[in-house]
């Protein structure tokens, strides 16, 4: 038997599509209560009534409304076991390249900002909250959603890049910190998935034409993704590769990181071809 069976409320942060929607009801089938949250309160609500759970509206990068949150879920419905820290965005670069202020695929005024609070401090404002909380009670587990592009790179969006390896950092230091607290870490680096991100429909069953239909490597379904990462985190991993394919690639740049960026920069204009 796994510490995993013992979680009985789990909160999944950007529940209302993809990745989130998905792990919300692979731990619901699980028989944990599920709290839904996501910064599109009708979707967090159509989760939450599908798998009998419970929806929040929350910007995770707000510092003051992550604070509010987790104080009213443990005081109306209990202590958090599980916190799936899961939210995230990505723009594109903008019109001048890597340092672009504004965003590219998506349009926004400082994708930097943004990806900042969303990427990387929703983690920490999360963390914040959490920490003394499951310190107190004898353990917790939290686990932080990055990216493949926070051990490789995301061509074209450098800003999703930089704060996903930042994220994949402040996990480790979490474990590292607090892993003889009784709290456990996990940190999720899926490659493409099959969701709105890379502009496909939730619940698709195809695995193939995201990103404007440039060549992809192993797009995965959000349900497979969900399954490998609750199946992993039972296994206590903290570095959760649902693509297998990413460990060759993190390989190989660890061993040769100059020629990984050539390689990295050929690939780049295949995909402006």
């Amino acid at each position: 038997m796994s510490e995993f069976d013992n979680i009985e409320l789990a909160v999944v942060t950007g529940g209302g599509h993809g990745i989130g929607r998905a792990l919300c009801r692979r731990l619901a089938r699980d028989g944990v209560r599920v709290v839904v949250a996501d910064i599109e309160r009708e979707a967090a609500e159509t989760v939450a009534a599908e798998i009998d759970g419970h929806a929040y509206k929350l910007d995770v990068g707000d510092e003051a409304a992550m604070h509010a949150f987790i104080l009213d879920v443990e005081e109306r419905l209990g202590p958090i076991g599980l916190f799936i820290s899961n939210a995230g965005v990505g723009f594109g670069d903008g019109a001048d390249g890597a340092a672009s202020k504004e965003g590219g695929a998506i349009p926004c005024d400082d994708r930097w900002s943004v990806s900042w609070r969303v990427n990387v401090m929703a983690h920490v404002y999360a963390a914040r909250e959490l920490i003394p909380r499951m310190r107190e009670r004898g353990g917790g587990y939290l686990i932080n959603t990055a990216s493949a592009a926070g051990l490789l790179s995301q061509i074209g969006d450098a800003a999703y890049t930089t704060t996903k390896q930042a994220a994949v950092a402040f996990a480790e230091s979490l474990a590292i910190t607090h892993g003889d607290e009784g709290i456990r870490v996990s940190v999720v680096c899926p490659q493409a998935v099959a969701t709105r991100m890379i502009g496909m429909p939730d619940d698709s069953d195809e695995t193939a034409g995201g990103f404007g239909g440039n060549d992809v490597d192993g797009i995965l379904s959000a349900d497979v993704v969900a399954d490998t990462i609750i199946d992993a985190a039972r296994d206590g991993r903290f570095l959760i590769l649902t693509h297998p394919q990413v460990q060759t690639y993190c390989e190989r740049k660890a061993t040769d990181r100059d020629r990984w960026i050539v390689g990295m920069r050929r690939f780049r204009e295949r995909l402006n071809d």
